[in-house]
């Protein structure tokens, strides 16, 4: 009997042990494996989309060729911020640190993807009529940057997988893995094909 309850409490111990060591790999890991940058300066996207009445595009435009131009350049910045048009911290920074000496702010992009992979902004937003926010969230609206986290071994912007190490989260642009990308596809009736995207 006691060898009985000795090896049943062995047992108990033991698994006990592993879900508790499962469990704190899944939740410590993704913090040890992710760096987490503050950006150089705060943005505001709502103060240029709802007050100062601009587009996504007026920023993040496509080029003459239909490639996506991106994170703007200092010059872009510059059109509009040469002088001062409010009291803000980030805009006097913007100005002092990278506008006047014509230095382009080391922004860290959410969404750096793999090497692998190829993405047209142009095929989805102009093409299939895709808006920002459906893969960018409310992003255009938010008053201030969250910081830029990386994979420290892969390189990889976190936020191509999402909240979670597995992806994903209750929001469509929480993760932009290739089944998020598989199923938009699926549900539009785009068929897929590995060189459409890799290459």
């Amino acid at each position: 009997m006691r060898a009985f309850i000795s090896q049943h409490c062995g047992r108990m111990v033991f698994l006990v042990g592993l879900a508790g060591g499962l469990a704190a790999g899944w939740l410590l890991f993704p913090q040890l494996l992710y760096s987490r940058q503050a950006q150089p300066m705060d943005f505001n996207h709502a103060l240029h989309t709802d007050d100062g009445g601009m587009t996504c595009e007026e920023c993040h435009p496509f080029r003459d060729d239909g490639s996506f131009s991106g994170i703007p350049t200092i010059d872009v910045c510059a059109d509009c911020h040469s002088d001062p048009l409010g009291e803000s911290a980030a805009e006097a920074v913007l100005i002092a640190a990278y506008i006047e000496p014509a230095q382009e702010v080391p922004w860290f992009v959410y969404a750096r993807q793999p090497q692998n992979v190829y993405f047209s902004h142009a095929a989805h937003v102009r093409l299939a009529d895709i808006t920002c926010d459906r893969c960018h969230g409310f992003q255009g609206t938010s008053t201030t940057l969250q910081p830029g986290e990386t994979n420290r071994i892969s390189t990889y912007s976190r936020h191509i997988w999402g909240p979670r190490i597995s992806g994903g989260g209750s929001q469509v642009w929480d993760a932009m893995k290739m089944s998020d990308c598989s199923a938009c596809h699926a549900q539009r009736g785009v068929q897929d094909s590995c060189l459409m995207c890799h290459k």
